[in-house]
Formats: C-alpha cells, sequence, structure tokens
C-alpha cells in the first residue's frame, strides 16, 4: 500500500506541461481546484475531465501513474460516496430497514466522489510535473506580494517543498520498518481493523523517531552552511514566463469562468 502513494514524487519527462513555469501550474492548479466546486449538475463534470485528460495527455506522464496514487484513498472515497447516498433525502428508490437510497443521494455521491478524484489527480498533475526546488521557487515568487504585510514568503515555500520532498523518503522508510517487522512475525494484513492499527504502533515509533533525525540532520546542515533565509539571496535559474505560459493562463481564466458560469446559471 505504501508504494501505491505518489503524493510528492516528480516523473522526469520532456512535455509541455513539465516545461510551464511553477508559478503558471500552481495556479492553474488553484484555479482548477475551485473551478470543480462550481458545478451543479453531474453532466457539468465533462468540462474539467476533458482538460484533466488533455494536460494528462501533453504531459506524457502514464495513466497506470496517475491512477496508482489513488488507491490509498479508496476507503475515504468510498465512505463519502456511500454517506452521500444513504444520507441525502430525496425520491426513494430502494428502502431496506433504516437505509434509504434516493436519487438525489446517487446524484449527491457521484458527484463528491468526481469532485474528490480531480482534485487529487489535478493535485497529483501538479508534483509529477514540478521538481520540489520549482515548487519553492513559484511558491516564493507568486506570494512575494505578502512580505510586505510581514509574512514570512520564502520560509513557508521552503517548509512545504521541505514537506514534499520528505513524503517519499518517509513512506521508503516505513516500507522498510515494515518489512523488517514482519521478517521478526509481525503480522498487519490479518485481524480486524482495530487490531491492524495495534499492529501498526512497533512502526510508528521508530518511524517517528528517524523523522525527528533526519530534521535534526538537516537542521545542522543549515546551520553548517549559514542559512539565514531569503533575505539577498539570488536564484541560479530565475523563473521567466513564456508564451506557453501566456497561452496556459488565457486557457484557465476561460474555463474559470465558464465553470463559474455553469453553476451560476444552473444550465
Amino acid at each position: 500500500m505504501l508504494r501505491d502513494i505518489t503524493i510528492g514524487q516528480y516523473y522526469p519527462s520532456n512535455s509541455v506541461i513539465h516545461k510551464l513555469d511553477p508559478r503558471t501550474k500552481l495556479a492553474g492548479t488553484f484555479l482548477f481546484i475551485i473551478s470543480i466546486f462550481c458545478y451543479t449538475k453531474l453532466w457539468d463534470y465533462i468540462l474539467p475531465i476533458a482538460l484533466l485528460g488533455i494536460v494528462i495527455y501533453l504531459s506524457k506522464v502514464p495513466l497506470k501513474f496517475i491512477f496508482k496514487g489513488l488507491k490509498p484513498i479508496v476507503f475515504i472515497l468510498s465512505i463519502t460516496i456511500i454517506f452521500n447516498i444513504i444520507l441525502t433525502p430525496g425520491k426513494v428508490i430502494f428502502h431496506f430497514w433504516i437505509i434509504k437510497l434516493t436519487e438525489e443521494g446517487l446524484i449527491m455521491g457521484a458527484k463528491m466522489g468526481l469532485r474528490l478524484i480531480l482534485l487529487v489527480i489535478g493535485s497529483a498533475i501538479l508534483t509529477f510535473t514540478t521538481t520540489p526546488n520549482q515548487l519553492t521557487d513559484g511558491l516564493e515568487k507568486s506570494l512575494k506580494p505578502l512580505n510586505k504585510i510581514g509574512v514570512p514568503v520564502h520560509e513557508v515555500a521552503m517548509m512545504m517543498s521541505i514537506a514534499l520532498r520528505y513524503i517519499p523518503i518517509l513512506l521508503d522508510e516505513a516500507d522498510k520498518i515494515m518489512k523488517a517487522q514482519v521478517a521478526r512475525g509481525a503480522d498487519f494484513e490479518s485481524g480486524n481493523l482495530i487490531k491492524r492499527a495495534k499492529a501498526l504502533v512497533p512502526v510508528l515509533v521508530p518511524l517517528f523517531i528517524s523523522a525527528f533525525k533526519r530534521a535534526i540532520d538537516l537542521a545542522m546542515a543549515m546551520e553548517a552552511r549559514c542559512y539565514h533565509g531569503g533575505s539577498q539571496r539570488t536564484a541560479y535559474k530565475p523563473l521567466k514566463y513564456k508564451s506557453s505560459d501566456r497561452i496556459s493562463y488565457i486557457i484557465i481564466i476561460l474555463f474559470t469562468i465558464l465553470s463559474i458560469t455553469l453553476g451560476i446559471m444552473k444550465i
């Protein structure tokens, strides 16, 4: 299961999406996430699905790699859909004991499921096509105006970049610890949910110790190199917008306007 978590991983390629400015991809992802919550009818989601399909095709990231990241959220996705189906009032189409399936519940469950899937895949495309260093630079440049009101933009961007960079490392560390525990006779697969949760305790303790040790080592390395934050720092590769970025901004703005219009007009 840990191998199926692809959050924070970068997929190297020479695609059009990879070459876009990180600020363009951050803005596009942000507006895309807002847009998917604007739709009121189920068939409206054809629009974001089509746009996301085009982006995936242009990014050259394999579909198997993208959908692999959905496996860890299958449980949350199932609970969300089921709760919406049985708890949404409306026209009853099936009734058994205290469980009532309604037409409105089926539609709401489908919409919530689509929203969650689009949210995860849309966010994953950002990390698949953008390196942690590019994300840091993009976030810092995008949030730079907040420096005027005292927000430590560079430090915030650096923390988010380090967090994304350490997700795959910690997952790999957790996988190694679990394999070591299995070799000693631990069982993580059998039993009910509570027993399986208790079995993870011997994994969490050494994982937290390893995480804190890595954090201390990173802090000492940064201090040894006289790191002082973003004051008077220059970029090795300065960010510059290209014609492809301008075209992408136009497309995502038009998409957002169309999404908001569909939501307001309820076509």
